[in-house]
């Protein structure tokens, strides 16, 4: 994928400070750790700095550490088909450019180790490739709990972008509802929209869960079933759908029948992966009290449920 012109929208002053500090590490070839949570423009970044620097008209492409572990090694390495037939890796791939390893922390503990070697080794390969990570997790964390090699952390943590949550923006909500209404309009021949002040309110207050990706989404839709070019507020459909958004983002488990409970458990589930196992916030998503979340995770525990029995 070649370089795309991306822009980075918003005021708020640590927002801010993150595009400036996004435009100087630029012009370096530094490793670069993007850190935010779900939506909140961790690619985005990565497209912005690789198309702000002498690497722009190469290629930058990307692995999802999340995936299958041999399916990621095979993507990062390269690997012979079943008629023998080598196929090169990403760091061979986009010799010259740029790769984004997202959602780093999910990689194997195996592979981490010798991922790290074969970065620190690149240009015996004559391989000149610039590596962007993504996560969602606290990874220095991680390397204190074990579950994170040390050395490759130390890679890319020299270079760190931290973003805000989009409810911690407050102030770009408007601006980048704006943003996108402006661009879905022209982009799809439509005429320009407005808000109301109770459709601004309305879009202001709401949690965004999923940030600036499940705003640009809710803004497009509406625009998209709306047939005049007013938005009132009852034209924006959040808040009552909260829940459903949560269950329709599933990516691993999928939307299918399923009793209560499991749904119940699929969902506490979900809101602890994306708020990085914050319990408070994960709460909040879901709309009861911590205690009520701390009796579940503990009922899950005793059903042996794995992925709460691993939960810190």
């Amino acid at each position: 994928m070649l370089a795309q012109e991306v822009s980075l929208i918003g005021n708020h002053p640590k927002f801010v400070k993150a595009v400036e500090f996004a435009q100087n590490v630029a012009v370096t070839k530094a490793p670069v750790l993007i850190v935010g949570e779900s939506g909140t423009g961790k690619k985005t970044f990565c497209n912005y700095i690789h198309g702000s620097s002498a690497r722009s008209g190469a290629e930058i492409l990307i692995v999802d550490c999340s995936q299958e572990a041999q399916q990621v090694e095979n993507e990062i390495l390269g690997h012979r088909d079943e008629e023998g037939k080598f196929n090169k890796g990403v760091l061979e791939r986009a010799n010259g450019g740029s790769v984004i390893l997202s959602n780093i922390d999910a990689l194997d503990e195996t592979f981490q180790k010798r991922l790290y070697q074969i970065l620190q080794e690149l240009s015996d390969y004559d391989l000149d490739v610039r590596i962007f990570a993504t996560t969602s997790k606290n990874l220095s964390k991680y390397v204190g709990a074990g579950r994170f090699h040390r050395a490759l952390y130390t890679y890319f943590s020299g270079s760190q972008i931290t973003l805000l949550p989009l409810r911690e923006r407050a102030e770009d909500i408007e601006v980048l509802a704006n943003h996108f209404a402006g661009n879905y309009t022209q982009e799809n021949n439509k005429d320009a929209i407005t808000f109301t002040d109770e459709a601004r309110d309305k879009i202001a207050s709401f949690y965004w869960a999923h940030n600036v990706t499940e705003l640009k989404s809710v803004i497009e839709s509406t625009i998209e079933n709306n047939e005049t070019t007013t938005i009132d507020v009852n034209a924006i459909e959040i808040g009552e759908k909260k829940a459903e958004t949560v269950v329709n983002d599933l990516d691993e488990d999928g939307l299918r029948l399923m009793s209560l409970k499991e749904a119940e458990r699929l969902l506490i589930k979900k809101a602890l992966v994306h708020t990085s196992e914050n319990r408070t916030q994960a709460a909040k998503i879901l709309g009861v009290s911590i205690r009520t979340l701390r009796n579940k995770i503990n009922e899950y525990r005793g059903d042996g449920n794995s992925y709460f029995v691993n939960l810190r």
